[in-house]
């Protein structure tokens, strides 16, 4: 007779501290990694830099993402207090290099050691090689550089640095990248980056796996995070065998697994994230 009990995961998270990166937005995906690991038993300490809001002329799913980006992190907080997680914001420029041991600082100051950090915060501003269409620029280009590659690299670092200090044997490090990040037009500092950010990732998790640390990266597809409107929605729908766009919970389900237990034996791999709209 089998056990009509249904079995139980224990993931081996709760009581751990985690840092989650690019989390003010309440429709964004660092919210929705930092509400899976707090049900799990994580403290987590969100981090992020609110954008400015809206332009005057945006309406639609443009004035939702905007304002949805522009939120000072309190919203997020409070709703995961109120779901009974132990949780702060902080609000800090990542592209200030003196970003991570601050985050790391104040952590520890609230919880107890990092043994978990996801780099989701992300700067993404369209540009292109067309000079018709304004072409590239320096400021732009080493925007992008300071939030989407140096900054994961300097909290990778100082993770690391942290964890060998303390002599810890048990470590996650989850980056969230695209599944565009290979290249593709009119956003091409931003794949660009990302693209580094993958190689970060695999360099890192080869140098930081003796001392117990996995590395792994997310590439999601098209997510509705506020900016997909009814039309877009379709479109990109079409792109996936499942027929529909991602979520945030979606990408979430997929950071928890990879710092769970059950995802120990991974480390250096890119999951591709988009309901099959890219397979390799």
């Amino acid at each position: 007779m089998t056990d009509p009990t249904p079995a139980v995961i224990d993931t081996g998270l709760h009581g751990r501290t985690a840092i989650v990166t690019g989390a003010n937005s309440p429709l964004g995906i660092g919210a929705a990694i930092a509400t899976a690991l707090a049900r799990q038993g994580v403290r987590v300490l969100l981090a992020a830099l609110p954008e400015p809001g809206p332009r005057h002329d945006d309406t639609g799913a443009a004035r939702t993402y905007a304002e949805a980006k522009a939120a000072d992190g309190s919203a997020v907080r409070d709703a995961l207090r109120a779901d009974g997680a132990d949780v702060e914001f902080l609000a800090v420029d990542l592209a200030d290099p003196g970003a991570a041991p601050e985050l790391f600082d104040r952590a520890e100051e609230l919880f107890s050691p990092v043994e978990i950090l996801v780099n989701n915060a992300a700067h993404c501003v369209p540009d292109t090689f067309d000079p018709a269409a304004g072409g590239l620029d320096v400021a732009g280009l080493d925007a992008h550089h300071a939030v989407n590659t140096r900054a994961p690299a300097l909290l990778m670092a100082e993770f690391h640095r942290r964890h060998l200090h303390r002599g810890a044997d048990w470590g996650r490090v989850i980056n969230i990248s695209t599944d565009a990040a290979p290249g593709a037009a009119a956003q091409i500092s931003y794949w660009a980056t990302k693209h580094a950010l993958e190689s970060l990732s695999r360099s890192a998790a080869l140098e930081l796996g003796p001392a117990g640390i996995t590395v792994n990266t997310i590439a999601p597809g098209p997510v509705q995070t506020g900016w997909i409107d009814q039309d877009m929605d379709a479109e990109f729908a079409r792109f996936s065998p499942l027929g529909r766009i991602g979520h945030p919970d979606d990408i979430a389900d997929i950071a928890v697994f990879l710092a769970s237990h059950q995802g120990r034996w991974l480390t250096g791999q890119n999951l591709l994230a988009g309901g099959g709209k890219r397979m390799w």
